[in-house]
């Protein structure tokens, strides 16, 4: 097997992310797919910035602030972290 090298861009391993493990994927340039050496995973590039993707929906609320809990059925009250550096 060739040796592969990392891609155009250095895509997250989505397996290994939803992980909490930051992992850069590998791409073969015979068969044009993106692979990972930790887990295993491997899949085309719309593959990978899908997954990728999911698992950004759980980091969306990371850099707020939860300032109330309202009633039952309502939605949270949210503001955004205060820089205090």
């Amino acid at each position: 097997m060739a040796q592969s090298s990392k891609g155009k861009l250095n895509y997250r391993c989505p397996s290994c992310f939803m992980r909490d493990i930051d992992m850069d994927m590998f791409y073969d340039e015979e068969a044009k797919d993106y692979y990972c050496l930790r887990c295993g995973f491997h899949g085309c590039e719309e593959d990978v910035l899908r997954l990728n993707e999911q698992a950004r929906y759980r980091y969306k609320m990371l850099k707020k602030r939860v300032v109330s809990f309202n009633e039952d059925n309502e939605r949270i009250t949210v503001e955004d972290y205060k820089d205090n550096y």
